[in-house]
């Protein structure tokens, strides 16, 4: 199978092409990015680009693939509604589209977030945003299209992107496990090579639903 990834420089995306490049599955990485990912292998090649909203639906590096994890993101903390709506959706769905029509059997898979809002109208603006970017998502004609709920993560030893609170996660997280629900990012990784290639029961995986398929 063969994968496009975004967000290799964040702590999921970096976990889950980690996964990718060690697992028989994949034949082949194509990495989407702002900036190098830092790694080198046979499977990987990596296509750099300012802004995703300057990908052209008709870009011909985006075609060829069967499915794509969408991986890239950034944390609300300081951003108002309109700068977070046009970062997590306006993006998103420009490249989703974007790979859509270079790929119309692919299978798209988006990392939300744990208690992201499907209705759209909560109290929580990351939670609304993420909602309706799930929901634009799923009305796209993609040949499958699943949405990733984690929680608790622990990061793979061989990340080298974690910062600030998430270097010191994968020591606490024996501890912080018996309190919040949670998974391995490899875990994600897994459950999204698996949901690509043989489907799952749900459109959206909550973290018990990540390691079902991850198994």
């Amino acid at each position: 199978m063969k994968v496009i990834l975004t967000g290799a420089t964040g702590m999921v995306g970096e976990g889950v092409l980690i996964e990718c490049l060690n697992n028989k599955n994949i034949e082949s990485v194509l990495y989407v990015g702002r900036k190098t990912s830092g790694r080198s292998h046979p499977k990987l090649t990596e296509y750099l680009v300012s802004d995703f909203l300057s990908l052209q639906s008709n870009d011909s590096r985006l075609a060829g693939y069967d499915a794509c994890f969408y991986c890239a993101g950034i944390s609300s903390v300081g951003m108002d509604e309109t700068e977070y709506t046009h970062i997590t959706y306006d993006t998103t769905i420009h490249f989703a589209k974007a790979v859509l029509n270079q790929n119309p059997n692919l299978v798209f898979n988006f990392v939300s977030g744990f208690h992201t809002d499907s209705s759209e109208k909560g109290k929580v603006m990351w939670a609304r945003v993420k909602g309706k970017t799930e929901n634009a998502l799923q009305r796209l004609p993609f040949r499958a299209q699943y949405s990733f709920r984690p929680g608790l993560m622990k990061p793979d030893k061989e990340q080298i992107h974690l910062k600030g609170f998430n270097k010191y996660i994968k020591f606490l997280y024996p501890v912080l496990g018996l309190f919040y629900t949670g998974c391995e990012i490899r875990e994600i990784g897994r459950a999204m090579i698996s949901t690509a290639q043989f489907g799952y029961s749900k459109k959206i995986l909550e973290p018990i639903d990540i390691k079902k398929a991850a198994n």
